[in-house]
């Protein structure tokens, strides 16, 4: 048996007014993901407990069978992880985007403009990154590139008990109220405010703006942690696998859970991702004796936190035509018993551009247990309609690997 999880980073969303009222998923050419829906257990799932905030390492560590509530210990020890930074003890790990933010000659009265800076190359971040760790970088405080706009700075004996908000989270409003707040916010908010005058004049920003580019003007902090214990995925399961992602934080969630992370050329976590390389590499993958497969598009939650309705679509119609007909193609030549399971890790709705911790909808294929119904395709709707809803979502793991 043959066992592919295929994640679609955010793509549940609300009844958009633009779309007469329907979702993403609900407009959305997609006859290969409706086809398998029809043939599926389908359901609703839960995937951030209550009191957790609904980010994509709390849902991704619940949807591969960890209880958040046992194993969270923030975001950035697990980018951390898949960028090959080592973390002592007494290291606290925070995400360090680059952001664009408005020209208010007072920093606190900014606006957030962009969480991404018009989603920055990792080529032109690496190079702004150099920068800003030659200015800060000391015995204590250090910076490390990433990928795109997603960065990592290292704060040895740091502070955790500080309140950071993620800027995805505050897009188009001033950052007045969402500055680093708690011991230890006087030294972030001094780099943060130190970070644009430092990048004003950088020669990246400078190429973007003639480009008619958004430039990286701020740092941003966020998501701290320490380094996560986690258990292996293999002696959990008793199957080994492997990872497919453009993100560091699935790289890191798959290396510390023991699963091979496949780096995909092309892959840039974006609508511009190499959507067919990482199916084939999927298929690679199961053909060099992985027996499962945790396949993320980070292309859908991009789109919600930008507002992106078409590209929020274009995103659902390139998985379904080019990764869920392929697989279902090349799928039973491997192996004719083989598992699918589909679902979010969380919504991304339109309307917020940022996450929410509503239950997601999912389904589970088995080719040798078909479950006909009479669903009119994959959906929030349709799957809320079937009454199934899994409350623990570290729980649908056991379901889809053990059928319990």
């Amino acid at each position: 048996m043959k066992y592919l999880v295929l994640l679609a980073d955010g793509v549940a969303d609300y009844p958009v007014p633009e779309l007469n009222g329907k979702t993403p998923l609900q407009v959305a050419v997609k006859s290969n993901i409706d086809k398998l829906a029809a043939l599926s257990e389908v359901g609703l799932v839960r995937t951030v407990p209550a009191g957790l905030p609904p980010g994509s390492d709390v849902a991704n560590l619940a949807v591969m069978g960890y209880d958040p509530e046992k194993y969270y210990t923030g975001r950035s020890p697990l980018e951390a992880v898949s960028i090959g930074v080592e973390l002592g003890p007494n290291d606290v790990a925070f995400r360090c985007n680059l952001v664009t933010l408005g020209n208010d000659e007072t920093y606190e009265k900014q606006m957030m403009i962009d969480y991404s800076s018009d989603e920055i190359t990792t080529e032109e971040a690496a190079a702004i990154i150099a920068t800003v760790a030659e200015h800060f970088n000391t015995e204590t405080i250090k910076f490390y590139a990433g990928t795109s706009y997603r960065h990592l700075m290292v704060w040895k004996n740091g502070f955790l008990d500080l309140k950071l908000t993620p800027p995805h989270d505050i897009s188009d409003r001033p950052i007045t109220d969402f500055l680093p707040q708690g011991p230890g916010a006087e030294t972030l908010i001094k780099m943060m405010k130190e970070s644009q005058q430092l990048l004003k004049d950088h020669p990246v920003n400078q190429k973007r703006i003639s480009r008619g580019l958004r430039p990286a003007t701020s740092v941003w902090f966020w998501g701290q942690g320490k380094k996560p214990q986690i258990d292996s995925f293999q002696q959990k399961y008793r199957i080994n696998g492997a990872v497919i992602s453009a993100v560091d934080l699935l790289k890191g969630l798959g290396i510390c859970s023991g699963l091979r992370v496949i780096n995909v050329p092309g892959a840039t976590g974006n609508i511009h991702t190499n959507f067919k390389g990482k199916a084939e590499a999927t298929i690679e993958a199961f053909k060099s004796g992985a027996d499962f497969v945790y396949l993320h598009f980070e292309a859908p939650d991009e789109a919600g936190h930008r507002g992106e309705i078409d590209t929020k679509i274009k995103a659902i119609e390139i998985i379904d035509r080019d990764v869920v007909a392929y697989l279902l193609s090349e799928l039973p030549k491997i192996d004719p018993e083989f598992k699918i399971m589909l679902l979010p890790d969380h919504p991304t709705p339109l309307v917020l551009k940022t996450h929410v911790s509503d239950p997601v909808p999912f389904l589970i294929y088995d080719s040798t247990n078909l479950q006909p119904n009479k669903l009119n395709g994959f959906d929030e709707s349709s799957a809320s309609s079937t009454g199934l809803v899994i409350e623990q979502g570290y729980r649908l793991m056991d379901r889809f690997i053990g059928g319990v």
